[in-house]
């Protein structure tokens, strides 16, 4: 860590710039997500500068801009309700989330964001776009909706019903011009920015609608954490999740930077970054944060490079904030949603969903199912259910491939004499290749597939093991059930190419209870056949002999 203390001073004037249109482009992004978590536009700015600067200074993506991002203020706006709007809970939950972070960093976790399939990234961040459009559905249309997706949900009818008219042209508005800002405009004026202050304007002439009203400003004061005992699994599990979110969001951003620039990220180090960001945000009264995507993208295009494009970012945020409130006061709840209308519409995964029915239709069902678990139960029931199920999908995928290989090479001789050999035996000899590591998913159909081979004049059965380098508990039974089975029908067992590592493994478990290990196991497969040729008279089936011969003659 003692790198982050050193500054890149030779790409100045790219930060420089890259810092301040990020900065701009993130005042109305942090207003409408502060109001959107429920703790108030302030700590929406709060969120933004402290995350942002010390996820800049202590993380591992050197162009990331964090600050608050949708994923973060779903959990928070739930979290806000369950509470009831009690700040001190949800400001600890915050800072745990920040501690849960830098834990992940520490112990290596940032790489297992690759383990998570895209169906089940695709359907919780379609459903987090999803949710965050239903939640500003009643503010575009006049009224404060009750804090909740559901809530939302069921208050709009209500709302619909006695549509404030000045609201819902004010939020069409801020739509129409976010979507019709010329992109090279924004080059000098963020269509967001230009959103904010055309919708605000032309509020001025409208009829009456709610607005933020009075805010504070200057320096945050210090909260510190809070414990209630009746609170405390509630506070807990949202911080779980704020920093699972905040990890996948930050990690995600970090693999767009990584494509932009060329360059490649740490991700363990950005995960203690943005830990670091949250702690201290939860300490000030921020709202918590992650790496955001648009803001980063901004700041690369702007010509941001090294970690001080970020940090200055938020010194801009910083700056804004001491005399903003005034100002800011006169925008409405209608503009703030259009914006966010705008950031849920992004969110939602549309790229995939075009295509989706050209791809395989389990993908589709898993992505439809996050989604739907998303927007109507929770994130986190949403995700682990998606990665339980893609797991399982996927080890059925890897067992139906293993039990294949092992059908379609019964008899793969390994040389001119063994294939003799085999051609000799015919039928009185079946060799079973097992093919890689033999997974569990496999283990259970692998003795029903071997008793299918049985016939009257099958007299040996070998299992050859030398492309398999380990066995878990289910392999191990399965072999043994295979050795059983074959005991039982009168066949004999014979194991080949097996390392010394698996056969301690079938020691260990006593998995060998059904044949002899030292006697039955040999180095090559050509070995046995030569044995069992001269047990095994081609002109008379009998294997009454064959037990009470040595197994490996010298």
């Amino acid at each position: 860590m003692l790198s982050a203390f050193k500054f890149d001073l030779s790409h100045l004037r790219g930060d420089i710039y890259g810092g301040l249109t990020a900065g701009v482009v993130a005042i109305p992004l942090a207003l409408a997500f502060g109001v959107a978590s429920g703790l108030g536009p302030v700590a929406g700015m709060y969120g933004a500068i402290i995350v942002g600067f010390f996820a800049s200074w202590f993380g591992g993506t050197p162009t990331n801009v964090s600050g608050p991002t949708g994923p973060m203020v779903v959990v928070l706006a739930g979290l806000f309700a369950s509470l009831s709007g009690d700040i001190g809970l949800i400001l600890t939950a915050v800072m745990l989330a920040g501690l849960f972070q830098i834990a992940f960093g520490l112990f290596k976790l940032g790489d297992l964001i690759g383990l998570v399939p895209y169906p089940v990234v695709s359907g919780f961040m379609s459903g987090i776009g999803v949710i965050i459009i239903i939640l500003q559905l009643d503010a575009a249309l006049g009224h404060m909706a009750p804090a909740g997706t559901l809530p939302g949900l069921t208050y709009l009818p209500t709302a619909a019903s006695s549509i404030n008219g000045s609201a819902l042209i004010v939020a069409g508005a801020t739509l129409v011009v976010i979507y019709a800002w010329p992109t090279h405009w924004g080059k000098y004026l963020p269509a967001a920015l230009a959103a904010l202050i055309a919708g605000t304007v032309l509020s001025l002439f409208m009829g009456d609608m709610p607005i933020l009203g009075d805010l504070p400003s200057g320096l945050p004061s210090l909260h510190l954490p809070v414990f209630d005992r009746s609170a405390a699994a509630l506070v807990l599990e949202a911080a779980l999740i704020l920093a699972a979110l905040g990890s996948i969001d930050s990690l995600l951003t970090s693999l767009v930077a990584d494509n932009m620039t060329r360059t490649r990220h740490d991700s363990n180090r950005e995960l203690i970054g943005q830990g670091i960001g949250n702690t201290v945000a939860g300490l000030f009264g921020g709202i918590a944060g992650a790496g955001a995507t648009m803001r980063t993208v901004v700041n690369i295009r702007s010509g941001g490079v090294t970690k001080l494009s970020g940090m200055i970012h938020s010194l801009v945020l910083g700056a804004v904030i001491l005399g903003v409130g005034p100002v800011a006061g006169y925008i409405p709840h209608a503009v703030l949603a259009g914006l966010l209308i705008k950031v849920g519409l992004d969110i939602i995964d549309f790229s995939y969903l075009k295509n989706a029915h050209r791809g395989p239709r389990w993908d589709l069902a898993l992505m439809a199912l996050v989604l739907g678990l998303t927007v109507l139960v929770d994130l986190i029931t949403a995700v682990a259910t998606g990665v339980i199920l893609a797991s399982l999908a996927y080890v059925r995928q890897v067992a139906a491939i293993q039990l294949e290989e092992l059908l379609s090479h019964p008899l793969s001789p390994t040389s001119d004499d063994e294939q003799a050999l085999l051609d000799e035996l015919k039928d009185r000899v079946t060799i079973f290749e097992f093919g890689g590591p033999l997974s569990f998913g496999a283990a259970a159909d692998v003795g029903h597939h071997v008793r299918e081979r049985y016939r009257d004049d099958l007299h040996a059965i070998v299992l050859d093991f030398r492309r398999v380098p380990f066995l878990d508990v289910s392999a191990a039974r399965a072999v043994e059930t295979i050795a059983c089975d074959a005991k039982r029908a009168g066949k004999s067992i014979f194991i080949t190419g097996m390392a010394a590592t698996l056969a301690d493994t079938l020691r260990g478990l006593e998995a060998d209870c059904c044949f002899d290990l030292d006697k039955d196991c040999y180095d090559e497969r050509l070995a046995v056949l030569q044995m069992l040729k001269k047990q095994i008279p081609t002109d008379n089936p009998s294997w009454d002999n064959l037990r009470s011969t040595p197994a490996n003659p010298e």
